[in-house]
C-alpha cells in the first residue's frame, strides 16, 4: 500500500489532472462469484461514462483512461487481497494496487485522484510490536500489512559462575550468629538482575520498533507483563494492550492470530481518544473544531492538523468527504476513518466530521502582534 506520504504526494501531482479512479471491493470467498467484479466494473464505467457525456465532459478522454485500467485487469479472474484502486489519465495508468481491505465499487472522472476512500486502509499501516517473555527470555514480533515478522529472541545470562565461594561470613560480634548472603541467596539476586537487564533491553527494542505511529501488545507470564508495561514510555501507554493469551512458546501462525484480532480493538480505542480529545477541546474553545461548517472552514484556513470522518460521512456525502480529505491531504494534514464507539459519538454530535488544529485563529493572531 501508498503510505501517507505517497499519497499525498500521488494526490498533489495529479490534482490539476483529469483522473479516472476506480475503486473494487474483490473481497470474494465463493469461486462462482470471484469475477463478479467484472460486472460491477461495467455498470459502474457505464453510468460514470453518461454522467461525463451529460456533463458535457471529455468523453474521448475517460474511455481512454477506462481503457488502461481494463486492459491492466483483463487476464485477471481472482484478484488478490480485499480490494483494488487503479488511477488513470487519458495517457497512462499511473498507480494501481489490491488493498488489504475492502472498498467501494466506485468509477470516477474528475480533476485530481479520488483519495477519500483509500483512506480507510491507511490504519493498515500502523505497525504493532509485540513482545512476548518471561524472566529466561524476550520474543519480539512485527506485523504490518498483514505480515509478521521475527526478531532474533533475547535472551537473559542465566550462568552464574561458581558460587563455592559465595560463602558466608562469621559475624565480627560476640555472638555467633551467620552473616552475609548465602550461595543461593546470591544466585538469585543475580538472575533477577539478569532479568531486569533483559526486559529493559527489549522495551529499548520495542519503542524502536512500534516508532511515532504504532501500536504495542505485550504478552507473557504475568510477572513480566507487568515490568514490560511498566517501562514503557508514557506516548506508548495510551496505544498498548495487554493479551494474556500470549505466551512464550507459541507459534508465529499463533501469535498473528491473536495480534490481528486486536488490531481493530488497538484502532478503536486510538479513534476513541482522538474524537474525545477534539469533542473537548472545541467546547472549550481550545484547538478543535466539530460540524462540517467549522471543519471546512478550518480546512480552507490550513489549521488542521487531523481530520477525523466517520464511514457514514463518507458514505452519506461522498463530493464533500472527498474535497476535505483531499484538502487535508494537500495541507499534509493526517486523516483519519474513524469507526466504532467513537465514530457514534462523531455522528451524534458533529455529523461525522471534525478536527484537530495546529492553531487557534487568536494564536495567530497574537504571535502577529
Amino acid at each position: 500500500m501508498l503510505d501517507r506520504a505517497d499519497l499525498v504526494r500521488l494526490y498533489r501531482e495529479y490534482r490539476d489532472h483529469p483522473v479516472l479512479s476506480v475503486y473494487l471491493d474483490v473481497d470474494q470467498h465463493d469461486p462462482a462469484q470471484r469475477r463478479a467484479w467484472k460486472t460491477r466494473l461495467e455498470r459502474e464505467a457505464s453510468l460514470e461514462g453518461r454522467r461525463v457525456a451529460e456533463a458535457g465532459g471529455d468523453t474521448e478522454a475517460f474511455e481512454a483512461a477506462l481503457g488502461h485500467v481494463e486492459a491492466e485487469l483483463q487476464d485477471t479472474g481472482f484478484v488478490h487481497g480485499k480490494g483494488w484502486v487503479g488511477f488513470a489519465t487519458a495517457d497512462a495508468l499511473v498507480h494501481h494496487e489490491s488493498l488489504p481491505v475492502p472498498m467501494p465499487d466506485l468509477v470516477r472522472w474528475e480533476s485530481g485522484i479520488r483519495a477519500a476512500p483509500y483512506v480507510r486502509g491507511l490504519k493498515r499501516l500502523r505497525p504493532i510490536a509485540v513482545i512476548i517473555g518471561d524472566r529466561r527470555r524476550v520474543r519480539l514480533f512485527d506485523l504490518q500489512e498483514g505480515a509478521l515478522q521475527e526478531a532474533p529472541s533475547m535472551v537473559a545470562d542465566q550462568d552464574v559462575g561458581d558460587l563455592s565461594d559465595v560463602g558466608v561470613r562469621k559475624g565480627g560480634s560476640r555472638s555467633s550468629g551467620v552473616r552475609g548472603e548465602t550461595a543461593t541467596d546470591h544466585a538469585q539476586r543475580y538472575l533477577e538482575q539478569s532479568a531486569e537487564r533483559l526486559w529493559k533491553d527489549a522495551v529499548e527494542r520495542l519503542v524502536s520498533m512500534a516508532g511515532d505511529e504504532g501500536f504495542v501488545v505485550v504478552g507473557g507470564t504475568p510477572e513480566t507483563v507487568g515490568r514490560l508495561e511498566g517501562m514503557l514510555p508514557d506516548r506508548l501507554r495510551a496505544r498498548t494492550e495487554t493479551a494474556t493469551t500470549l505466551h512464550i512458546d507459541m507459534s508465529a501462525p499463533e501469535v498473528k492470530e491473536t495480534v490481528e484480532g486486536m488490531a481493530s480493538v488497538l484502532n478503536k480505542r486510538l479513534q476513541g481518544d482522538l474524537v474525545d480529545g477534539v469533542i473537548d477541546q472545541a467546547r472549550s474553545g481550545g484547538k478543535g473544531v466539530l460540524g462540517r461548517d467549522a471543519t471546512v472552514t478550518a480546512l480552507k484556513e490550513m489549521r488542521v492538523d487531523t481530520l477525523l470522518v466517520t464511514r457514514a460521512f463518507l458514505r452519506d456525502d461522498p463530493e464533500l468527504a472527498d474535497r476535505c480529505v483531499g484538502t487535508a491531504l494537500a495541507q499534509d494534514a493526517e486523516v483519519e476513518e474513524v469507526s466504532g464507539p467513537g465514530a457514534d459519538r462523531l455522528d451524534a454530535e458533529a455529523g461525522g466530521m471534525g478536527a484537530r488544529l495546529r492553531y487557534r485563529i487568536d494564536e495567530a493572531v497574537a504571535a502577529g502582534d
